[in-house]
């Protein structure tokens, strides 16, 4: 069966519309003939919508956090060589 289901077939066939999205397949379901929604697997809205944490959030959740941790940045210039 296609991906596209209306809706009346998805509501009666929802466990079904559910295990074909789990398999990372959208499927579609149409309100009088055109598409209103679309069911994604958990994984599929995860990895597209959800927020991922830049790497410093990810280091300030890390047991300890932001106590043990110095991300102020050295302002040294270096030192003066002769060439």
């Amino acid at each position: 069966m296609s991906p596209v289901w209306a809706l009346q077939d998805a509501k009666n066939s929802f466990s079904e519309v559910v295990a074909r999205a789990s398999g990372d397949v959208p499927q579609i379901v149409t309100k009088r003939g055109s598409p209103a929604v679309v069911v994604i697997s958990w994984r599929a809205y995860r990895d597209k919508f959800v927020k991922k944490p830049s790497l410093l959030e990810a280091l300030r959740r890390c047991p300890g956090g932001s106590d043990d941790l110095d991300f102020s940045r050295n302002r040294d210039t270096g030192r003066m060589v002769s060439l």
